[in-house]
């Protein structure tokens, strides 16, 4: 589902003009980023959990000439399944 469905489907299901769909979903997304920019975690019970996680540097390889790199530390989003949707999907239908 892309951001456009998203909204589409809010607006649908909320019966708000597209405009304002729009809104809720950005506001909601820029939320979580900022929280995720910051190193707070989010979690929506029932969905799953969003954290950030940190890596340290390492002695990587070029794919390209197969010479040794150096990759810098960094720090990625993290997402975890939530138990209630996990079984969801892995229920056979």
């Amino acid at each position: 589902m892309t951001r456009s469905e998203l909204v589409l489907q809010l607006a649908e299901r909320a019966d708000l003009p597209q405009t304002l769909a729009r809104i809720i979903v950005d506001t909601i997304f820029d939320g979580m980023k900022e929280s995720l920019v910051r190193g707070v975690g989010i979690e929506i019970r029932g969905f799953g959990s969003f954290s950030v996680r940190s890596y340290d540097s390492y002695k990587g390889r070029n794919p390209k000439k197969g010479e040794p790199v150096d990759v810098p530390p960094k720090k990625l989003p993290f997402f975890k399944v939530g138990k209630a949707l996990k079984q969801r999907i892995t229920q056979p239908t």
